[in-house]
């Protein structure tokens, strides 16, 4: 019996720049919990981490693609332009609590792309 093969899951700069705006917006909201706060997104994210490299395609398929609207339209150009930049055809959602991560993924790699909060309209990429 042969085990399958791990993916390689790497974070994309924007996804690091969102994971420090979630750690200010947690400082900003309540300066006392914000550390425990972050510690339970990051515990939360790794495990997030370790299920993507056994099944690279366990998360949803990235919603914001199917919007119709011009703005919907332009969101989602920016955000294939990340995946295409990463050279990964396949963009997927993975909810983390009361966050969502996109991440584009082929079978062998995986890269974390954008991370933002549920109430987000959309990702903050660069």
């Amino acid at each position: 019996m042969t085990l399958p093969q791990r993916a390689k899951v790497e974070a994309a700069p924007n996804f690091l720049a969102n994971l420090d705006d979630a750690r200010h917006f947690f400082t900003e909201q309540d300066e006392t919990s914000a550390p425990a706060r972050f510690r339970q997104l990051r515990s939360r994210l790794r495990e997030m981490v370790a299920m993507l490299t056994w099944a690279p395609a366990s998360g949803r398929p990235a919603r914001f693609l199917s919007g119709h609207s011009v703005q919907a339209r332009m969101r989602a150009e920016r955000v294939l332009a990340l995946a295409a930049q990463a050279g990964l055809p396949e963009l997927r959602e993975y909810v983390v609590e009361q966050h969502v991560v996109l991440y584009a993924h082929s079978a062998t790699e995986v890269v974390l792309l954008a991370l933002k909060h549920e109430r987000q309209l959309g990702y903050s990429v660069s």
